[in-house]
């Protein structure tokens, strides 16, 4: 009885921190809900096949108990029961699999609006690249990533020429647009990770994967990264801050663009060092205070 009383105290102890734990979602900043509702389904599913296991361990072991003089009745074969747990387990795992299918096609059909910005990946730092005033990334390549070009951007690409390099920094993007996230990995596996964006993907080598989100609040939210890489993992971390229009614009025309970062190299120039260089021909700020501070 003792067994039983336990069994049973464990499918109510979970159902009850469950429903009742302070420890639940954290805040969404985007708009990926469709998520959380594939993992409540999910929750819900698993618990009530625990719960039943659970129970109908606890009915056997009470109901078929030693008693002295029962003996045990072998049953080969039960084509009634095999029957229901076919159904069953069929059906549970339809619907376990059903709403993943219908999420994973909204994750990976991209709004024609998004912006396409690019995050790099090696061991053990995150970089970005965002496209510049032509609103287009231009061409990348591992095979062109020196120690000049970090991010290995096409140099023939004119595309590339004004794309926005974020090297080991902190990621700004606007609040309430689309965006498209390219993926890519300089060394090995990585897994570009925030969870309060409810989106994840892995990044594999000679690879692009991409995911899209929308961000719908303002805030400042931690990269993770989700795949073992290597001793550095743990340290792993990047920020992405989501903004309003204003402050990215202002962010914006602060950085580095990569003709800006390959000019002293090509010139020869020991003057003015790539770090100091901001991207001031960006054309994104309209007012001359804005200007003034990109320069």
């Amino acid at each position: 009885m003792a067994v039983v009383l336990v069994l049973v105290l464990i499918v109510v102890g979970s159902v009850l921190f469950h429903l009742l734990s302070p420890w639940w979602w954290t805040p969404i900043a985007s708009n990926w809900d469709y998520i959380d509702n594939t993992i409540i389904i999910s929750f819900w599913i698993t618990g009530i096949v625990f719960a039943a296991v659970v129970l109908f361990m606890a009915y056997c072991v009470f109901r078929f108990r030693h008693r002295e003089g029962n003996r045990a009745a072998y049953e080969p074969e039960n084509k009634r029961l095999e029957s229901w747990l076919m159904i069953v387990t069929a059906f549970g795992v339809t619907a376990l699999l059903v709403p993943g299918l219908f999420v994973w096609s909204r994750f990976v059909t991209v709004p024609g609006d998004a912006t396409a910005i690019e995050v790099v990946a090696q061991q053990w730092q995150w970089s970005f690249r965002l496209p510049g005033k032509d609103g287009k990334l231009g061409t990348s390549d591992t095979r062109d990533v020196t120690a000049d070009n970090p991010l290995g951007v096409a140099p023939k690409d004119p595309n590339g020429q004004d794309d926005v390099l974020v090297q080991a920094a902190d990621l700004h993007l606007p609040v309430g647009k689309p965006v498209k996230v390219l993926l890519r990995s300089i060394d090995v596996l990585h897994d570009f990770y925030i969870p309060e964006f409810r989106a994840k993907m892995d990044m594999i080598p000679g690879s692009v994967t991409y995911f899209w989100f929308t961000p719908t609040r303002t805030g400042t939210f931690q990269v993770l990264c989700a795949e073992l890489c290597g001793q550095g993992h743990p340290l792993m971390h990047g920020v992405v801050v989501v903004d309003t229009e204003q402050d990215y614009l202002a962010w914006l025309g602060q950085q580095q663009t990569f003709a800006q970062l390959s000019a002293p190299q090509q010139s020869g120039s020991a003057k003015q060092p790539p770090g100091k260089i901001m991207a001031s021909n960006l054309g994104v700020a309209a007012d001359s205070k804005l200007s003034r501070s990109a320069q």
